[in-house]
């Protein structure tokens, strides 16, 4: 599999505070990965550090093949775009001046590209307006407009529902998903909104006290979360057979219990079982919210 980024056991020490201790993570190329992790698990920490805000104390980290020891690894950044903590705005300036800005700091040769930048980000009709009197959402948009600038094909975002209403949510999950679907933009996500971040994830890295606890695909995350129906019967080789008959998927735990996953006519099922002599003891729908697999994975971490 191909990487944007990859960390070697990194850490990062401030004085006696640990905030990343042996971290290591894969990054997809194309990924939209979700850093999942509460305020203070390190999530900020890691952002800094690709970003060549500070300097690892420990362990390394590569961007697009470029370790971060290397000379090359600014030509690596160049590559990359960041929303870090809060959005990089002047909010006495209007959004192409926002813009316009950025193009100066980077040294680009022409304002190219810029109308098209603000109607990606859905601020083409905001005008003169500054940026002080933008609601959450648009300083969010503008933020993220800012660091794709330079055309950056991996781009990081620090919390970026964090505050935002329903609307807004919807409005940056939008945005996220045209630019990695549409503009093949690898996409890091940190957050701890986790309900939000299912809706857009593809790959998860989980993270608690500094430490990766788990790294996960989508599909392996729902597989895992997928919601069933617990059943206790007196026989599951008849259960067995009269799912297989209804073609739904199914797993048998033990003699007595299963699995199924599935919508169900309960009076279909319990009236076929009762033809094979087998009694339905008790139904139960199951699952688990990505909240509570987290929460899973860290006090399994803490109590290993």
């Amino acid at each position: 599999m191909d990487y944007v980024l990859t960390t070697d056991a990194l850490g990062k020490r401030y004085n006696k505070f640990q905030a990343l201790e042996g971290l290591s993570m894969h990054v997809p190329k194309g990924a939209i990965y979700g850093f999942v992790g509460k305020n203070g698990a390190g999530k900020t920490t890691l952002i800094r550090l690709i970003c060549g805000l500070q300097e690892p104390t420990s362990g390394g980290y590569t961007l697009y093949g470029r370790k971060n020891t290397e000379k090359g690894i600014v030509k690596s950044r160049r590559r990359m775009g960041a929303v870090v903590e809060t959005p990089s705005i002047y909010l006495d300036m209007d959004a192409a001046d926002n813009l316009r800005q950025q193009y100066r700091i980077l040294g680009l040769p022409s304002l190219e590209g810029l109308s098209d930048l603000l109607a990606l980000v859905g601020l083409s009709g905001v005008g003169k307006k500054k940026a002080r009197h933008f609601s959450l959402g648009m300083r969010q948009r503008l933020g993220i407009a800012v660091a794709l600038v330079g055309s950056p094909d991996f781009l990081v975002l620090d919390e970026p529902a964090n505050g935002l209403d329903p609307q807004g949510m919807i409005e940056i999950r939008e945005l996220i998903l045209k630019l990695n679907h549409e503009h093949q933009i690898t996409v890091l996500i940190s957050s701890h909104i986790l309900e939000e971040l299912s809706k857009l994830a593809t790959h998860y890295g989980f993270i608690d006290s500094g430490r990766m606890v788990k790294e996960v695909g989508a599909e392996e995350l729902e597989a895992a979360c997928r919601k069933c129906v617990r059943m206790e019967v007196s026989n599951t080789k008849a259960l067995a057979c009269v799912l297989d008959q209804m073609e739904v998927d199914y797993k048998i735990l033990d003699g007595t219990a299963a699995d199924v996953f599935a919508k169900i006519n309960v009076s279909q099922l319990t009236a076929a079982l009762a033809e094979k002599g087998c009694e339905v003891s008790s139904m139960q729908e199951r699952g688990e919210s990505l909240e509570s697999y987290y929460i899973g994975l860290v006090g399994g971490e803490k109590h290993a």
